[in-house]
């Protein structure tokens, strides 16, 4: 990289965490793209992600 990093525009402080990163990213999306599971349809999937939202809402509340 021949940038400077900014931790305004990034979580990591030198190139060689930003190529790790990197690397780590690139292999998580490959995984994911290996997966023979099938899918979730993203309409499906928001209504989980809501769901589990507002079930660490209501935890939350109940403890505090």
């Amino acid at each position: 990289m021949s940038a400077e990093l900014s931790l305004i525009v990034s979580d990591v402080e030198t190139e060689e965490e930003a190529a790790d990163y990197d690397l780590w990213f690139r292999a998580q999306v490959q995984e994911a793209l290996d997966d023979p599971h099938p899918g979730i349809p993203h309409d499906e999937a928001m209504i989980l992600l809501a769901q589990m939202l507002e079930e660490r809402r209501r935890s939350r509340r109940a403890a505090g």
